[in-house]
């Protein structure tokens, strides 16, 4: 048995240099992080008709995935090498968006991925990485806010950082910096 067990052993070895589960993972994860929190042992309460819903974004098509996008000119896209989000770029913005809210003290804020009542924010995530031409990381979104009543608001966000270069350690601060731009100024409309 326990030449059985020595062979098993050597075959394990042996054949755990041919295998490779998955993908090599990138050098860099990024993600977003609030500039402001909600102190801890801050809470609220109230109903979802009182809330403030933050949805999740619908997001263009090169900010759906986990790489960071490279705007070349207005045709092209490219992505950068050795980095990617540690979530989708919409969901960590509607975390943001979330927290952000939480920490200026706007009530009972929760985050959800369908369409409820009370006060929602959504929208579109159109722009979350680098601009070659500019030389800036760019966030850019289309906000929606669906108002009790009825009533519907529109507003475009956008926020650059310039000076900046496409490598992982220059742009992941600088999107974060103009990510949490943006939420703040979204809190801001919604009020």
């Amino acid at each position: 048995m326990t030449r059985t067990f020595a062979a098993s052993l050597v075959l394990l070895a042996a054949l755990s240099g041919c295998v490779s589960i998955g993908a090599k993972p990138p050098g860099t994860l990024l993600s977003l992080t609030p500039e402001a929190e909600p102190a801890a042992g801050a809470s609220s309460s109230g109903t979802l008709a009182d809330a403030t819903v933050v949805l999740e974004p619908a997001a263009a098509a090169p900010v759906s995935v986990l790489r960071i996008p490279v705007q070349i000119n207005a045709a092209n896209v490219a992505y950068i090498k050795g980095t990617q989000w540690v979530e989708r770029p919409s969901r960590a913005f509607q975390h943001l968006i979330a927290e952000t809210l939480r920490a200026r003290g706007k009530g009972l804020v929760v985050e959800a991925d369908r369409n409820t009542s009370g006060t929602r924010v959504g929208g579109r995530l159109l722009a979350m990485g680098f601009d070659v031409p500019t030389h800036s990381a760019v966030v850019r979104f289309d906000a929606m806010k669906w108002l009790p009543d009825g009533k519907i608001e529109t507003r475009r966000f956008e926020s650059t950082v310039s000076g900046v270069d496409p490598e992982p350690d220059e742009i992941g601060p600088a999107l974060n910096r103009a990510a949490n731009k943006v939420a703040g100024e979204i809190a801001d409309w919604v009020g």
